[in-house]
């Protein structure tokens, strides 16, 4: 017994230093509003995994990250995660609500307390690797990992402006305006990590989601995973 505890826990320190030196491989999608990202990123996931399992690594499932920085950043600010969720709607505490509630909840948490902690929370993840982060400002915050891909998906905003339409059931005006105030809130939040016009927020890869379809963005994603030998 001894010897497999000493054996394991060789493994366990051999497998944290390696994450340490080698992050990753993590991958980012950044989307234009009505572009299908879930769909892609569900879909690179499925297929990633079947490449893990190929390879021998039946271990290994690559995950989706969206969700789970809401709730992560909450439990370690130690709060309600609807006291943050406003963070993640793109939305910004006035001057005035931000001194009131400094003053009426016990744990309070300023907006950069709270943008620092989700950042903190999707590095951490992006570290750990086999992650696709949707949205988030992932690819500022990852950027520097080697072992890493930015993708961005786009469409005309008339496309984008019908299919928002369609699935909210309005009309194409308050769409067209819907589609255009969340792409900027976007911009906004992935700008407060790395500031305006930096290099740190392109992307390797930017896709049309009016002209490729789901299936040949996943495999064109899936070829350049493969050049850049992120696996």
């Amino acid at each position: 017994m001894k010897v497999d505890l000493l054996k394991y826990m060789s493994g366990r320190l051999q497998d944290d230093s390696d994450k340490a030196n080698n992050p990753g491989p993590v991958i980012t999608i950044s989307r234009q509003y009505g572009c299908p990202s879930r769909r892609i990123a569900r879909d690179l996931t499925e297929r990633l995994t079947e490449k893990m399992i190929v390879k021998g690594y039946e271990n290994i499932r690559w995950k989706i990250i969206t969700k789970e920085i809401m709730s992560d950043s909450a439990r370690e600010l130690e709060v309600d995660p609807a006291k943050i969720k406003y963070i993640f709607d793109y939305e910004q505490k006035g001057i005035i609500d931000d001194i009131l509630s400094a003053h009426l909840y016990k744990y309070y948490k300023s907006d950069r307390a709270i943008r620092s902690t989700v950042g903190r929370v999707i590095r951490n993840i992006a570290e750990e690797g086999y992650a696709v982060i949707v949205g988030r400002g992932g690819v500022a915050i990852t950027h520097d990992i080697p072992r890493s891909l930015h993708i961005n998906l786009e469409a005309p905003l008339e496309w984008r402006t019908l299919r928002v339409s369609e699935k909210h059931d309005i009309s194409l005006e308050e769409a067209e305006k819907y589609a255009k105030d969340i792409d900027r809130k976007r911009k906004q939040f992935r700008e407060y990590f790395e500031g305006k016009n930096t290099d740190y927020t392109w992307f390797d890869l930017t896709f049309n989601c009016m002209t490729l379809t789901i299936d040949e963005i996943v495999q064109i994603i899936l070829k350049a995973i493969d050049v850049r030998k992120l696996l």
